[in-house]
């Protein structure tokens, strides 16, 4: 009997063991997708879906749902925002709108772009985009620029027929910048970059304490908000031209130079 209980411990261990391996190996849904960004996206800001910029995130949801994203913007970028709907193959007219806040949760206005669109009865998609101003390195604080940090991005439906409400749609998401150079460039810079629980971090942080909610976004090569910009460059060579010309037109309006001395009764 001693025999029996240790070998039927010893097959249950193996079939415990072998479980978790069947189910890696098994396909997940949430992995359907071009492998180049997120599959899924967030209901609200603080379950908002982290998205580079540059690639594509999808998402399949429920007309009506509101859907989330976050990205991170850095001084001198002008980011545009595309999201594309997949509208199910029969519906009445709806009306989509994009809208884009910073990590104040501030909304920021379109420069340009169809922020808001409707598709009518039958249309196979809609298409949306938002090109913001450029992100600044510094700002006033009652002014409304953006700065750098975290930015959301949120799209739902505005306008729903009772009939299409539930319905299944697919969305996509692209985020890209347009690097402005120093010609937006200001003086000064945040302390830091408006990213959520960046102000509540603590000093020193326990494994066991819990992470900051989007408190590790940030670009792929790091903040570079501060004083440097290419606008220093044009300073340093319009400075150099100011000089070499304060030396050329010293040289040609100076003269001969001093009168040659001539002796009395020459």
């Amino acid at each position: 009997m001693r025999a029996v209980r240790v070998l039927s411990a010893a097959l249950l261990t193996l079939g415990l063991a072998a479980a978790p391996a069947a189910a890696d190996s098994s396909p997940s849904p949430e992995a359907s997708g071009d492998g180049g960004g997120p599959t899924r996206a967030g209901t609200s800001f603080r379950t908002a879906t982290e998205v580079e910029q540059g690639q594509t995130a999808t998402a399949r949801a429920s007309t009506g749902d509101y859907l989330y994203w976050s990205f991170p913007a850095d001084a001198g970028q002008r980011p545009t925002v595309r999201a594309t709907v997949k509208l199910p193959e029969s519906h009445a007219a709806q009306t989509w709108q994009v809208d884009v806040y910073d990590g104040l949760r501030r909304r920021q206005a379109c420069q340009y772009g169809a922020q808001t669109r409707t598709a009518g009865a039958g249309a196979a998609s809609v298409e949306l985009a938002c090109v913001l101003r450029t992100v600044r390195a510094w700002s006033e604080p009652w002014a409304n620029d953006p700065l750098p940090g975290t930015y959301y991005v949120r799209l739902t439906a505005l306008k729903l027929s009772a009939d299409d409400l539930g319905k299944p749609v697919d969305a996509e998401l692209r985020v890209e910048s347009k690097d402005m150079g120093g010609a937006t460039a200001v003086d000064g810079s945040l302390s830091e970059p408006l990213v959520p629980g960046v102000a509540s971090r603590p000093q020193e942080e326990s494994d066991d304490s819990p992470s900051a909610v989007l408190a590790d976004l940030e670009p792929e090569d790091g903040w570079t908000s501060g004083w440097w910009s290419d606008r220093w460059i044009w300073t340093a060579i319009g400075g150099a031209l100011a000089a070499l010309a304060g030396v050329c037109g010293y040289r040609l309006t100076r003269g001969p130079g001093r009168p040659r001395h001539v002796p009395p009764g020459a």
